[in-house]
């Protein structure tokens, strides 16, 4: 989320990250190491700021986890973000989830987390974006909040950003060159095979799932990729098929090549697959920065 917002010449002036190797990858793209767990910090020590950019975990709200929503320790770090915001009044807070948030507990949640926005003083805007729709061939739904503070920007409406509906082609972020080590092996390809066909015989659609390079886009990547059995795989000529690479998940993010990876292919999964479609947030910097000024 922060480099749209460093590509306009926004400041960064604090970070908050605990897991040991997410650090490693932004100190090294950043040059600057992140502050540690944020229930630890107080904040009063956080400087001031005019925008506040946060993505609460998804697992609490999303399909793959057990929903149990605020009641998970993870969900709970919503209140968190409200903490802060209590205290600095940001003009604009910008956050992003699953697209299950909005309709987990029939809704209740979402609206829960709107009421404690509105009562900080914010007015609460929202809206679900596709990374498909902004050029990248990745489909990744997500639903996007902007809060603007109605007192420090009194009369300023925020619009979310039209999708340039950009074709899209699966081509266009895989290597040329990609290591023999990413292409499954016949026993992991036929045990794959086989799980795929007593799913269906179950009626589930549960299992891996094939792409031809020429396909307009992939589906979702998530945090586990590699590890459940349900990977994205793309189709090779004369091979079996093979995994992405961490660059090629990083491209299907919209992260420049110039990202550096710093970490194991597993923690580079698991982080891209934690992120933001750099595109999206880059069209929702635009109308942020045009609203502020």
């Amino acid at each position: 989320m922060r480099i749209p917002f460093d590509e306009t010449g926004g400041k960064c002036v604090f970070s908050s990250e605990w897991d040991k190797h997410a650090v490693k990858t932004y100190s090294t793209n950043f040059n600057e190491g992140p502050h540690g767990d944020i229930t630890k910090i107080a904040a009063s020590t956080i400087p001031p700021h005019d925008i506040l950019l946060a993505g609460f975990p998804c697992q609490p709200f999303s399909r793959a986890g057990l929903q149990k929503g605020f009641a998970d320790t993870r969900g709970s770090l919503f209140f968190e973000i409200t903490r802060i915001a209590r205290h600095h009044k940001p003009k604009v807070v910008v956050l992003e989830n699953v697209k299950g948030f909005l309709r987990h507990d029939d809704g209740k949640t979402f609206q829960t987390a709107k009421r404690a926005l509105e009562a900080l003083g914010y007015c609460v805007y929202h809206t679900i974006l596709n990374a498909k729709d902004f050029g990248l061939p990745q489909h990744r739904e997500r639903v996007y909040i902007v809060a603007v503070h109605t007192r420090k920007l009194r009369g300023k409406q925020f619009v979310f950003p039209v999708p340039p509906y950009t074709p899209t082609r699966i081509s266009t972020v895989l290597q040329k060159r990609v290591a023999s080590i990413y292409t499954i092996s016949n026993s992991i390809w036929k045990r794959l095979q086989e799980r795929k066909q007593r799913e269906k015989e179950r009626g589930n659609g549960f299992g891996y799932r094939l792409f031809l390079p020429s396909a307009p886009f992939i589906n979702t990547i998530i945090a586990n990729y590699g590890k459940c059995g349900s990977d994205l795989l793309i189709a090779q000529k004369h091979k079996n098929p093979r995994l992405l690479t961490p660059r090629e998940v990083a491209r299907l993010q919209g992260f420049p090549d110039t990202f550096i990876i710093p970490v194991s292919d597993s923690q580079a999964y698991k982080q891209f697959g934690n992120a933001v479609a750099v595109p999206v947030i880059q069209a929702i910097t635009r109308e942020v920065v045009k609203m502020l000024l």
